[in-house]
């Protein structure tokens, strides 16, 4: 049986539903902004939390119409409703959004229907929840410094990290930061276009982080004929994220990949991402987890998904106090206790 069939023909029953936005504000040019879709039915709640990275997208979802969603359903059926309703009062500003919001009402329905069941998703998958090695996702300023990951180190000195390399890494950083030994991914982000995070293929960023760290994580090069050429005695470090939608992304790649980067929310739908779990089990691929700056609930679930299916790896799932300025002492370290709700889709 496969992963989503145990918890496909969950009977699900929504009376109504509740949307409500998350703020954050990261500085004065950026303010982070999700939206938690509640819903109830049977007296209970379920909650999903939608990561668009667009505040005017959340403000027309919240405007809108509400879509129908009451009635009574399976877990399948509910998420074939919801895939064949447009959830955007304006297209998107990226295809991806579009996964990101579905995600938001198919882990509020998977929350609410085990509730309704009296079940926890570990249960239900027959899966035992298990501590969560995490790392500390960060960028190194401007002009890039290693004073970030130190003043990190001074509160929480067992740290471990997912740096983005960007174009000002000297050889000089990279040498400090190797002799740390505490980088267990390096995001090269050449899989965005149109973001705030793009980062252009550079060939020589590439040599010198592969080359610096020899045990890290690749993730997301931009592969040109040159950066290829770079990389190729280090494929067996390369992994992905930003493509990676699901099984059929993974099959696309341009070589089979030992692990890739996890994150729910791009999958949209709970069967994607639960067939994308049995297929990487299958053929032996290894898996980590990904956040997407959530605010709420989201957190806990990606936090509660790594715990069943890739809890030793190096997710990058930290607390959310870990993306906030200045970061908090007193945070959890890793690895995460795996508590859980003895009901439904939330990490306690």
């Amino acid at each position: 049986m496969s992963t989503f069939d145990r918890v496909a023909d969950l009977p699900l029953i929504v009376d109504s539903h509740e949307l409500e936005q998350l703020e954050h504000a990261v500085s004065s040019e950026f303010i982070r902004t999700t939206t938690h879709v509640h819903l109830r039915g049977a007296g209970e709640e379920g909650i999903g939390e939608d990561v668009t990275y667009d505040g005017d997208a959340h403000d027309q979802l919240l405007a809108a119409a509400p879509p129908s969603l009451a009635g009574e359903w399976t877990l399948r059926s509910f998420s074939d409703h919801v895939e064949r309703l447009d959830l955007w009062p304006e297209p998107p500003g990226m295809p991806a959004f579009r996964d990101y919001r579905s995600w938001a009402f198919e882990s509020a329905a998977l929350d609410l229907a085990l509730r309704q069941a009296g079940q926890s998703l570990a249960d239900a998958l027959g899966l035992t929840p298990r501590p969560v090695r995490f790392v500390v996702s960060l960028r190194l300023g401007e002009p890039s410094s290693i004073e970030p990951i130190r003043q990190l180190l001074e509160g929480y000195p067992d740290m471990r990290f997912k740096l983005d390399p960007v174009p000002d890494w000297s050889a000089e950083l990279v040498e400090e930061l190797a002799a740390l030994d505490r980088v267990d991914v390096v995001d090269l982000k050449g899989q965005y276009s149109g973001t705030v995070v793009d980062n252009p293929a550079d060939a020589t960023l590439y040599r010198r982080v592969a080359e610096a760290f020899p045990d890290a994580w690749i993730e997301d090069p931009a592969l040109t004929e040159e950066t290829d050429a770079v990389l190729e005695p280090h494929r067996d470090q390369i992994t992905w994220d930003a493509p990676i939608h699901s099984v059929a992304d993974i099959e696309e790649l341009p070589f089979p990949p030992r692990t890739i980067n996890v994150k729910p929310s791009r999958f949209g739908t709970l069967e994607r991402l639960f067939a994308t779990y049995d297929y990487c089990a299958a053929q032996g691929i290894g898996m980590y987890g990904g956040g997407q700056f959530e605010l709420g609930v989201g957190r806990g679930h990606i936090q509660y998904l790594a715990s069943l299916f890739h809890p030793e790896a190096s997710n990058d799932v930290a607390p959310g106090g870990f993306n906030m300025t200045p970061v908090e002492l007193g945070l959890e370290s890793s690895p995460l206790d795996p508590r859980v709700d003895a009901v439904g889709f939330r990490r306690l």
